[in-house]
């Protein structure tokens, strides 16, 4: 999850950073990356250095060690990565390629984002580490839909399905299969828990 997550991120600096937004995306949709650039710059380098910083966050031996690093680094992550990233993205949702379908599926998601983003704020800031790792899980499921949109895309080429019909369900299976597994892991994860202090 590491490798992909930085390697998506080393990706979008190059894509975004040393060339015109929308050099490399399909013809059909350099209309509205030339319309909304500024747009499209801020969601994509915000919602990069979420997905650069994210994968750090979860590393129990960094937390232990550098304890305010850790708070620094999920500061920058949900400031500068989500909530500018979600803004942003929010918006362009009303301009994505593939119709209704793929603009409530980015929306949706864009929403989601900005709200699991505010519970692990907010628990953190009442000292409920417990809730607060649970919401920052669910929100990188989230942020780490950049990567899996990167690996459906291609399947979805090699099924032989039409990038405009395949579009529009990609903009959903990208972060609810996701966040779907996440939700299972949690509910195995705290079951196993309690099961563990009742035997205790």
């Amino acid at each position: 999850m590491a490798l992909l997550s930085l390697g998506v991120s080393a990706y979008a600096l190059v894509v975004y950073g040393l060339f015109p937004p929308g050099q490399f995306v399909r013809p059909e949709m350099r209309v509205v990356y030339a319309a909304e650039r500024n747009a499209i710059l801020l969601h994509a380098f915000a919602a990069t250095l979420a997905l650069a910083l994210g994968p750090w966050q979860f590393m129990a031996g960094l937390r232990r060690a550098r304890p305010r690093l850790h708070r620094w680094m999920g500061r920058v992550y949900l400031g500068a990565g989500v909530l500018v990233g979600g803004l942003a993205g929010l918006y362009m949702s009303f301009h994505a390629f593939g119709g209704a379908m793929a603009q409530a599926g980015f929306g949706l998601l864009a929403l989601l984002w900005l709200y699991t983003g505010a519970q692990a704020y907010a628990a953190i800031r009442r000292g409920d580490v417990a809730t607060h790792r649970r919401w920052m899980i669910r929100n990188f499921a989230l942020t780490f839909a950049a990567v899996t949109l990167r690996l459906w895309m291609p399947l979805f080429a090699l099924a032989g399905v039409p990038f405009e019909n395949g579009y529009p369900v990609i903009a959903w299976i990208s972060w609810v299969f996701n966040a779907l597994v996440v939700e299972w892991w949690l509910r195995r994860d705290r079951g196993a828990g309690q099961t563990g202090a009742s035997l205790r």
